[in-house]
């Protein structure tokens, strides 16, 4: 607009405007979002070949959240040169066009490029909690994941895939939970089963979110929303409901998982050699 005699500089930097990315701007009365902010990065600044991927393409997936000040990331075919851009995390690699399509007007990468590459460029429980989700909107699913590690066996990242997709599970109900899986099984402890189902004599009894039922061991992630009275009181009714059928059910904080998780880990492992014997 500024090239074509529309506007100035200086009437840019009114308060009628705001900047998005480097001579980028929307007005000022526009809600920006980060769906708005893919579709302007994708008009104005990244390179036609190049896609909105990882967390943002999980985002726009609707798995996981990308504020409006984080940058978005940015996949760009190996051998283009672009970046570094404000507000942009570039990242560069092999990017086929079956790996990408329009998404109402922005190339996305598919949600199954979208799992390798948050597998490649996340720590591992981040990578699993965002495709954990993906999984549960039936986007992927675990095993078409291991397949595309397997077809680029010896490739850089993929046993990261594979490590992944071993460790997804669709049943986690929220990105915490999908960590907290994580962790206990690589801290050495068999998988748990999510949302696991209690019944007695046929009727619902209770849903749990972790439980090692061949032990009637049970795990209870209390977050935020356990602030909620009113929730917490439906929560330890349902939870009382296991009393008399022999189930430990052990609950974590998440001011506990981040401050105190080895402590936690020591007592998960002593109900279960309780249990095992």
């Amino acid at each position: 607009m500024v090239s074509q005699g529309l506007l100035t500089r200086a009437e840019l930097r009114s308060s009628a405007w705001r900047p998005l990315f480097k001579d980028v701007y929307a007005d000022a009365r526009l809600v920006v979002s980060h769906p708005t902010r893919c579709s302007a990065a994708a008009r104005w600044l990244i390179p036609s070949d190049a896609a909105i991927a990882g967390r943002s393409a999980a985002a726009l997936f609707g798995a996981g959240r990308v504020e409006v000040h984080e940058p978005l990331d940015v996949l760009v075919p190996t051998g283009q040169r672009f970046g570094p851009v404000t507000g942009l995390a570039v990242h560069t690699a092999a990017l086929p066009d079956t790996d990408v399509f329009q998404r109402t007007g922005v190339p996305v990468t598919t949600p199954e490029r979208t799992c390798w590459d948050l597998a490649q460029w996340l720590p591992v429980e981040d990578a699993v909690a965002l495709v954990d989700v993906l999984v549960r909107r039936r986007l992927v699913v675990p095993a078409q994941l291991s397949e595309r590690a397997r077809r680029h066996t010896g490739e850089r990242g993929w046993k990261r895939m594979l490590r992944v997709a071993d460790l997804t599970d669709g049943g986690a109900e929220s990105p915490p939970e999908s960590r907290l899986r994580v962790r206990l099984v690589l801290a050495g402890l068999p998988v748990p089963v999510t949302q696991f189902v209690v019944e007695r004599g046929g009727a619902f009894v209770a849903r749990l979110d972790l439980a090692w039922p061949q032990w009637k061991i049970a795990i209870e992630y209390d977050g935020s929303w356990h602030h909620d009275p009113e929730q917490l009181h439906r929560d330890r009714r349902r939870l009382n409901r296991l009393v008399g059928d022999d189930w430990i059910v052990l609950h974590l904080t998440s001011k506990r998982f981040a401050t105190d998780f080895d402590g936690f880990l020591a007592e998960v492992r002593h109900a279960i050699r309780t249990r095992s014997r």
